[in-house]
C-alpha cells in the first residue's frame, strides 16, 4: 500500500506521540509489521478491538502492511455482540488491549496469547485457519447501528487509498499536522483521521481521555495539537468543555462529519475560526464510502452554512427521483447517490461472503434525501426511510429535529414515530421544555397538539461514535 511508502525511506520520522510523552517512529512501525506478519501469516482475518493506543495503533497498520484483514471493533463491545461476530466469522486471530475487562475476556477463552506489541496482545485460536478471504479485501468496519447484527463492511485497499489521498489533498494535510485521537479508532472518521496522517507524514496524538477531561486539553496544548474532528455530539461537548475561551495557539483545523450539525452550531463554529483565523471544515460520509464523500470547503462555511458542500475530489454525486430519474433542477430533493473510486466493495453477514469481489462497482446509494442549490452545493434535508405520514402528510423525523435544535439550542433531541403519531425526546432539565416544544411543532406544522407526544429523558442514548440509537428509542416505547 502507497500509505506505507514512507516507512522504508523515512524510518526515523515520528508517527506517534502518547500522552505519558513516549514516542513511536515508522521504524518502530516496520518492526511490529515485521512481527506480526511472521505471526499472523498472510491474508487472514484478524478482529481487532480497538482503543487509542500505541499497541493498537500499531496493530492496525501492521494488519493493513502486511496483508492480514482487521475487522475493527471497539473494546468496550457489549461481550453478546462479540460472541455473536465470532460465531459468524470464525477468526484464527484478535488482537485485544492489555486491559481488556474480564467478561471480554471470557468470550475470547478459546484463544491464546501469540504475540505482544507495546500494550497489545495478538492471540491465536488453536485448530482455526479462519474464513476464506477474497485477495482484493483490505478491511472490514461495523455499520452504524449494528449492534446486534453481524452486517460488516467489505473494503479493498483502493477503496481506503483512494479515500485517504481525496482527504489529503481537499484538507491540505502536511507533515506538520498533529491530530489528536478523541474519536475511537474502531469508527470510520476516527480510523481516516489515522490513516490521512500517516499518508501525509504527519505525527498522531494519543490519548484515550474525554474531551470533558481537563488533562485532554493540557495535552492538547503541551503537544502543540493542531486539528480537532468531531460529530455533532462532540461539539456539544466542546461547549461544555468552553473550547473557544481557549487559547491553544498551534490549534489551526476543526472537522466535523458523523450527522448534520444544527445550523446555529455550524454557524457558531464557523464564525469562531473566521475570528480566529482556523478552518471550520464540515464533512460528509457514511462507513460505505471508506468513509469521505463530501465536504464544504472551510472559505465556504458561512455563506453556505447547512451545506454539506461538494463531491470530494475523484467523486461525483446525483440525485434521483423515485422513478429512477436524474434529478438536474436546483432545491429539487431526491435520494443522494455518490460514484466513485472508494465505495467499498459490499456488504458480508456471514463468513461465505467474505469470499465475494466487489458487487457495488463505485456506486453507493446513500439513502439520504439532498437537495443541490444553483451553486451546486448539496444539502442533507433527512434519510429516506427516516419519515412518517401525519394526516396523510409526509414528515421528515430529520427534519424536526432540525427544528427543535435550532428553536432550543441548549437541549438535544431525537425523533421517532409512526404514522399519526410522533414521539419526540430531550435531554433538557427544563420541565417547561416539553410543553414550549409541543406548542412550537404544532404551531409550526400546523397540526394538533395531541400529534408530539414529547419526553424528557436524562440523556438520549447514543452509540460509541455519538450516533442516537433510535431502535433504543423505539423500543423504550
Amino acid at each position: 500500500m502507497e500509505l506505507f511508502a514512507r516507512c522504508a525511506r523515512e524510518p526515523e520520522r515520528l508517527l506517534a506521540v502518547t500522552e505519558e510523552g513516549r514516542r513511536y517512529t515508522l521504524g518502530d512501525l516496520n518492526a511490529a509489521s515485521e512481527r506480526l506478519g511472521r505471526a499472523v501469516g498472510g491474508h487472514k482475518l484478524v478482529f481487532l478491538l480497538c482503543e487509542n493506543s500505541p499497541g493498537l495503533l500499531l496493530s492496525y497498520f501492521s494488519c493493513l502492511n502486511t496483508g492480514a484483514v482487521p475487522l475493527l471493533l471497539d473494546a468496550h463491545i457489549s461481550p453478546e455482540l462479540l460472541e455473536g461476530l465470532l460465531a459468524a466469522y470464525q477468526p484464527a486471530f484478535a488482537c485485544v488491549p492489555e486491559d481488556l475487562s474480564q467478561e471480554t475476556r471470557q468470550v475470547l477463552k478459546d484463544f491464546q496469547p501469540h504475540l505482544t506489541l507495546e500494550d497489545a496482545q495478538l492471540l491465536r485460536r488453536p485448530g482455526t485457519e479462519g474464513p476464506e478471504l477474497h485477495p482484493e479485501l483490505a478491511l472490514l468496519l461495523t455499520t452504524s447501528g449494528s449492534t446486534g447484527s453481524p452486517k460488516l463492511v467489505r473494503i479493498s485497499a483502493r477503496n481506503l487509498e483512494s479515500n485517504t489521498k481525496s482527504i489529503v489533498e481537499y484538507l491540505g494535510l502536511t507533515e506538520e499536522e498533529r491530530p489528536v485521537t478523541n474519536l475511537a479508532m474502531s469508527y470510520s472518521y476516527g480510523m481516516s483521521i489515522l490513516n490521512t496522517h500517516l499518508l501525509a507524514g504527519a505525527t498522531i496524538v494519543l490519548t484515550r481521555r474525554s474531551v470533558l477531561e481537563r488533562p485532554f486539553w493540557e495535552l492538547m496544548e503541551r503537544e502543540g495539537v493542531t486539528s480537532l474532528a468531531g460529530v455533532p455530539y462532540t461539539y456539544r461537548m466542546f461547549q461544555r468543555a468552553g473550547l473557544q475561551s481557549m487559547a491553544l495557539p498551534a490549534l489551526r483545523t476543526l472537522t466535523q462529519a458523523g450527522g448534520k450539525l444544527p445550523e446555529a452550531l455550524h454557524r457558531e463554529y464557523a464564525a469562531w475560526a473566521e475570528q480566529t483565523g482556523r478552518r471550520f471544515c464540515v464533512m460528509y460520509g457514511q462507513t460505505e464510502a471508506s468513509p469521505r464523500m463530501g465536504y464544504l470547503p472551510p472559505e465556504e462555511a458561512i455563506r453556505k452554512c447547512g451545506s454539506m458542500g461538494i463531491p470530494v475530489p475523484g467523486g461525483r454525486f446525483q440525485l434521483l427521483q423515485e422513478d429512477g430519474g436524474v434529478i438536474q433542477a436546483a432545491d429539487t430533493v431526491g435520494e443522494l447517490v455518490y460514484q466513485g473510486p472508494n465505495v467499498a466493495m459490499g456488504y458480508a453477514q456471514q463468513a461465505d461472503d467474505l469470499r465475494l469481489g466487489d458487487q457495488w462497482h463505485g456506486e453507493l446509494h446513500t439513502g439520504d434525501m439532498a437537495k443541490r442549490d444553483e451553486d451546486g452545493f448539496y444539502y442533507i434535508v433527512g434519510r429516506k426511510k427516516r419519515f412518517v405520514k401525519l394526516y396523510g402528510n409526509r414528515v421528515s423525523l430529520d427534519e424536526v429535529e432540525r427544528l427543535l435544535s435550532t428553536r432550543f439550542p441548549q437541549a438535544g433531541f431525537a425523533c421517532v414515530g409512526k404514522d399519526d403519531c410522533l414521539r419526540i425526546f430531550h435531554d433538557s432539565p427544563e420541565p417547561a421544555l416539553t410543553q414550549d416544544a409541543t406548542d412550537y411543532l404544532s404551531a409550526q406544522m400546523h397540526f394538533p397538539p395531541r400529534v408530539f407526544q414529547v419526553q424528557a429523558l436524562a440523556s438520549i442514548p447514543k452509540n460509541e461514535s455519538g450516533k442516537t440509537k433510535y431502535r433504543a428509542l423505539e423500543e423504550m416505547i
